[in-house]
């Protein structure tokens, strides 16, 4: 099942995308919330009653009403948190070795994670920054999930219970902002605030059973092969398999809920996958050539990403209609 959020005239609605269609859930069942957000805390009640509607509506056993006139939005709108994780060894390896730096034993004693705006949570469409966020502006290919049950000292063995769904992430950064404050042993904060991308809907965990694998060695909880890949103004840039995960959401999952509640609406990113963003890319291709040229994102672009069973996310990169600079503000 494949759950949307959207807008008609200001106002937002819970769907269900079947078929190439979207479908009002609240039009079929008065029991089913209109907003995600009152859906997600439903929990696995609501999902079932979701499952039936949308599977009503694939038989034909109901005639829903199609949505003609709509505006697409991130999935969860409004997310009662969002962390992003650090799950993939192939990336972390590679940006450090770009760096010169040996891979840090710590990765693979636990998974870590931080956490971002969740008011700054986008979907489709633009994706307004400022000036200074063109300093070296990137994109960051991952996955995320949803939780949609109250959860507290989870262990992994359980966690992945919680999981309402799986969506496209793009953990948009301005890597000049970022690499600034982390001199200072803190964040990533200003460099990551302005914007986090997920969509283009919730995929509920059973429509990725036919691609589920073994965790790795020595891991617990669910992994799937779906492969996963960037194109960045029709040209394919970035190219990786969630399956390369080397911690699991469950493992994630386990550690955010130790010692405090996750609660329903809580949204985790995977972190990203190896090729999955300029700074790597651009650190491999100076580091085999010293001729290179880095690439950023500019005003303009297009930026798509797809993964396997969970569909399509495209945005254009937009410049705010500003000047101000808080690079410009350092003493």
């Amino acid at each position: 099942m494949k759950l949307v959020s959207y807008k008609t005239e200001d106002r937002e609605h819970l769907g269900v995308f079947v078929n190439g269609h979207i479908y009002n859930l609240n039009s079929c069942d008065k029991l089913i919330p209109d907003n995600m957000n009152e859906f997600l805390w439903g929990g696995p009640e609501l999902m079932e009653h979701a499952a039936r509607v949308n599977e009503e509506i694939r038989s034909g056993k109901i005639e829903a009403k199609e949505e003609l006139f709509f505006e697409l939005m991130a999935p969860v709108p409004h997310p009662t948190s969002c962390r992003d994780g650090y799950a993939f060894r192939q990336h972390v390896a590679s940006a450090r070795r770009n760096r010169k730096l040996d891979m840090i034993p710590e990765f693979d004693q636990y998974p870590i994670f931080y956490f971002t705006n969740h008011n700054a949570v986008q979907g489709p469409g633009e994706i307004e920054c400022m000036p200074d966020h063109f300093q070296k502006l990137d994109f960051e290919l991952e996955v995320a999930v949803v939780l949609n049950k109250k959860g507290r000292n989870i262990t992994a063995a359980e966690a992945d219970s919680f999981i309402a769904g799986y969506m496209i992430m793009n953990d948009m950064s301005a890597r000049t902002l970022q690499m600034e404050e982390m001199l200072l042993n803190l964040g990533p904060a200003k460099g990551k605030d302005f914007s986090t991308v997920i969509g283009p809907w919730l995929v509920t965990p059973d429509e990725l059973e036919q691609y589920k694998v073994p965790a790795k060695p020595g891991h617990t909880g669910n992994a799937y092969n779906l492969e996963m890949k960037c194109v960045v103004n029709g040209k394919q840039v970035s190219a990786g398999n969630m399956a390369d995960m080397d911690w699991t959401f469950a493992e994630i999952i386990e550690r955010a809920a130790y010692g405090c509640d996750v609660l329903p609406g809580d949204v985790i990113g995977s972190g990203t996958v190896g090729t999955g963003c300029f700074l790597e890319l651009n650190g491999t291709g100076v580091l085999n050539n010293a001729d290179y040229e880095p690439q950023w994102l500019q005003p303009g672009d297009l930026v798509e990403m797809e993964v396997t069973g969970l569909g399509m996310l495209g945005n254009i990169i937009e410049k705010a209609d500003s000047n101000f600079s808080i690079l410009k503000l350092k003493k």
